[in-house]
């Protein structure tokens, strides 16, 4: 009789516990089935690395046309676009990088590179995986030819994003490092977070992006860094898998609605180093841009599938620049080496308005982007 007792109190007692956990786990639910506001906070509670995704068509059979990028890939049911985070599902699109972060990090404004704003001061960089170009020279291609699942990342959503870099005491908020098109979503929702607690955005792109989208983002970033990565329609197929027309809209779009752009050349040996070429380039953004338009000639570093060249001659860097100026633009920097005097910002009479040494800001002669001889440099300076 005792075991048997034993064995009775011991299956009440397992399920008395059953009962309890379940009364936990739904009673809440239970009590406040009507509530929407519990029902949003339960769901914003669970991290969601998927979201509907904007700008596309629905077409016939469950086939969804992406266009948020000029790829405009068409995907059956299940089919991913060429970025790797944007997938059909059911016949709808989802963006499955939302709030993946896989790189952060505080930096130099400088880093981006961004010369022209707020010098000194730090900016908090984020990154997801994937990216609407494969080009044969990324030197961040662990992430940006990955897809998000495979990459260990952070939960990290908007609102936290804002939170932290105020906390890090940066002023600004950059979408960096893979390709920040390929996560919009993502980027749009932060950078209006970000404008509400008086950060800037800056959007660090390869400029392959749709108009809708860019004129959308617009009123919420502030500064542009994008990448010119040549200028022939050759070099983008063979090198980017892109093209080169929508970049050089996006440049004009971005001058037109009057936002901070700096464009950077990385200069490629053998591929896109020809005088020529170089040439052509600067004198298009001098005719579409301006004379005040700011470039950085970059130097190429061996790296994923072009570790067969060489690195940049420092002669190329320096014709190239010569170059820029020689077609009479005012604002001709150089990356990846260290050459102070390509690295300043100058004045009209030719004094050093703001010097730099890397990443370093090693005087800043200007009150209120304007030099003692009253040149007003273009930039966000306060």
């Amino acid at each position: 009789m005792a075991g048997k007792e034993s064995k009775f109190n011991e299956t009440v007692l397992i399920i008395g516990g059953v009962v309890i956990f379940l009364a936990i786990v739904f009673l809440p639910f239970i009590l406040f089935k009507k509530s929407p506001e519990f029902e949003r906070k339960i769901l914003e509670s669970i991290p969601q690395d998927w979201r509907d995704a904007r700008y596309y068509d629905v077409l016939e059979n469950g086939i969804v046309q992406c266009n948020l990028c000029p790829n405009n890939c068409l995907l059956k049911e299940g089919e991913r676009g060429l970025c790797k985070v944007r997938e059909n599902r059911n016949g709808e699109l989802y963006t499955l990088n939302y709030s993946k972060a896989v790189s952060v990090h505080i930096d130099p404004v400088e880093k981006k590179p961004i010369f022209h704003m707020l010098p000194g001061t730090g900016v908090y960089s984020v990154a997801t995986a994937g990216c609407n170009f494969s080009c044969l020279n990324c030197q961040n291609w662990q992430i940006s030819q990955a897809y998000p699942e495979d990459l260990d990342h952070r939960y990290l959503m908007p609102e936290e994003i804002v939170a932290e870099a105020l906390r890090a005491n940066s002023r600004s908020i950059a979408y960096t490092y893979s390709e920040p098109t390929i996560f919009y979503e993502y980027m749009y929702d932060t950078a209006v977070l970000a404008h509400q607690a008086g950060l800037k955005n800056i959007m660090v792109t390869n400029g392959y992006i749709s108009q809708e989208p860019l004129q959308d983002l617009l009123p919420y970033m502030d500064a542009f860094n994008v990448d010119l990565k040549g200028f022939s329609e050759e070099f983008y197929m063979k090198v980017t898998g892109g093209k080169l027309a929508p970049v050089l809209e996006t440049l004009k779009t971005i001058t037109q609605a009057g936002k901070l752009l700096e464009i950077t050349y990385l200069i490629i040996p053998t591929i896109n180093d020809s005088e020529a070429e170089i040439r052509e380039a600067v004198k298009w953004i001098r005719n579409n841009i301006g004379v005040e338009a700011i470039i950085h000639f970059s130097r190429f570093h061996p790296d994923y599938k072009l570790t067969n060249l060489p690195p940049t001659p420092i002669e190329t860097i320096k014709k190239a620049r010569q170059i820029a100026l020689d077609e009479g633009l005012k604002y001709v920097y150089i990356g990846n080496v260290s050459w102070p005097e390509a690295e300043a910002t100058y004045c009209d009479d030719g004094n050093i308005a703001i010097a730099r040494q890397g990443f370093i800001v090693t005087k800043n002669n200007l009150t209120n982007g304007q030099c003692e001889d009253g040149t007003k440099i273009p930039g966000i300076w306060e």
